[in-house]
């Protein structure tokens, strides 16, 4: 068995420099490798992603640190030991801990002279002056931490009584109170008989290593609860969606009877970029006296806050159309009611009422991309009236506009996220473009069809309604 104090030092037939140089040229390579990756994907620490990467670049670079330095201790070896070191007893106690040569160091204990010795590599981990003597295993306890004495003890004892080596982890006080984690490796020394004459054993302090896996853990558990709570907060708010949203699927016909009715189908696309919804609504509803209510709008933000907020609102525009009150004074009161709510949101709506007598739409928006009117194979964006977006200033005043349609007309209602990335602000040509395939479709459910067919994409960022009306004859 080797030599206790030696443990830390080259051994008798070192392996050739070029071959450990070649290593440590590869390990600091890859070291220069992870901190520009490191540098590179840094961002304001807000992410809790972000913030588990830059641990486990950080606990890399530790590892990496640990292998570059251990490269350098088998080329070179250590430092020697005691007082006779580079640096006078008293600068040597208090050598930072940073550099792995003064992070391993080894010891034996003999048992037949209760003497100890200890490299110097061992004396600055532990903090102390290399000109006092080393610690026997009686002593050593009392630089431990009181909870972590059980387990040195019982360590101790197994390798002394039943010869068993050893390998755990305790926390050191060094006299400037700072607390340090040292990892120790040793074995027995056997007489001919088999009975234990003393310990060797090598201590590693491993305090930054284990601070970067705790950091790792950490972040990896914050990032586990935020995906567990926006998973939940996901599943609430499609629950409050489908509750609120209008139930019927495929057509749907208003008024039920009579002659100027409108054939009405409508579509909620989501975004598959974002885990949350959104506060996209739309609505269509028969009212007193045969007219109907049609409406698409859009809160900021994501998440059941919205969507609840949301439902507020669309039941507020229900009650509002059913009581007779016209789009524009409708949106003023939309405007003053997500004004005055708790959690202040900006919203854009627009909602028109259709009179199917005399074919007349009459709308109001607020800050809403306006309607689009396809006709005879071509299709153009109605002049909107006066409206700010809902929420903005709580005087705002909301104007309104009338449009004759005719038999064959079909009207197309949109939130903003409907076209990504298209032209217009509005995405208006990307929609007009649409007016050949809207003219050949056999009903509203068809043009429904064809509008997600060609704007339902992965590259979505944001959820978006559509809804179609064709007046039939």
């Amino acid at each position: 068995m080797p030599s206790h104090v030696s443990a830390d030092r080259s051994s008798a037939q070192p392996p050739s420099r070029g071959s450990v140089d070649a290593l440590i040229s590869q390990a600091r390579r890859l070291k220069g490798d992870v901190d520009a990756v490191r540098r590179d994907t840094q961002g304001d620490g807000s992410d809790p992603t972000e913030r588990w990467q830059r641990a486990l670049y950080d606990l890399a670079l530790h590892q990496l640190d640990d292998l570059d330095e251990h490269l350098a201790q088998l080329r070179d070896g250590p430092l020697p030991a005691g007082p006779a070191a580079e640096q006078p007893p008293a600068e040597a106690a208090q050598a930072p801990s940073g550099p792995l040569l003064s992070r391993v160091g080894s010891a034996e204990w003999n048992l037949l002279t209760d003497e100890a010795s200890w490299s110097g590599e061992l004396y600055r981990i532990l903090g102390r002056d290399p000109a006092s003597p080393a610690l026997t295993l009686d002593e050593l306890p009392s630089l431990v931490l009181e909870e972590d004495r059980p387990q040195l003890t019982a360590m101790v004892t197994d390798c002394l009584i039943d010869a068993k080596p050893i390998d755990g982890e305790f926390r050191i006080v060094r006299p400037d109170r700072e607390v340090r984690t040292v990892h120790v490796m040793g074995e027995p020394v056997l007489d001919a008989d088999g009975s234990t004459t003393s310990m060797w054993a090598v201590l590693r302090d491993v305090s930054e290593l284990r601070r970067s896996e705790r950091a790792v853990s950490e972040t990896r558990d914050s990032l586990q609860r935020r995906r567990q709570r926006a998973q939940a907060e996901h599943r609430v708010a499609v629950e409050v969606q489908g509750a609120v949203l209008p139930p019927w699927h495929g057509s749907l016909r208003l008024p039920r009877r009579g002659a100027g009715s409108l054939d009405i189908a409508a579509h909620y696309l989501s975004a598959p970029a974002s885990e949350l919804i959104g506060g996209d609504w739309y609505d269509a509803l028969e009212l007193p006296a045969g007219e109907s209510l049609l409406g698409v709008g859009d809160l900021t933000g994501r998440g059941p806050v919205v969507t609840s907020t949301m439902a507020m609102l669309l039941g507020a525009v229900r009650g509002m159309a059913m009581a007779g009150t016209r789009p524009g004074e409708l949106m003023a009161l939309l405007n003053r009611l997500l004004d005055s709510a708790g959690r202040p949101a900006l919203g854009s709506a627009v909602c028109c009422r259709y009179r199917p007598a005399d074919r007349t739409l009459t709308w109001a928006q607020a800050g809403h991309p306006a309607p689009v009117l396809y006709r005879a194979g071509t299709g153009r964006r109605l002049a909107p009236p006066d409206g700010v977006l809902l929420g903005a200033t709580p005087t705002a005043a909301y104007g309104q506009a009338e449009e004759t349609l005719e038999a064959g007309d079909l009207l197309l209602l949109h939130t903003a996220g409907l076209v990504p990335g298209r032209a217009g602000a509005d995405g208006s040509d990307a929609l007009l473009d649409l007016a050949p395939r809207i003219a050949d479709a056999a009903d509203a459910q068809d043009c429904v069809r064809a509008v997600v067919a060609e704007f339902d994409t992965a590259e979505r960022q944001d959820g978006a309604c559509v809804l179609v009306a064709r007046v039939e004859s």
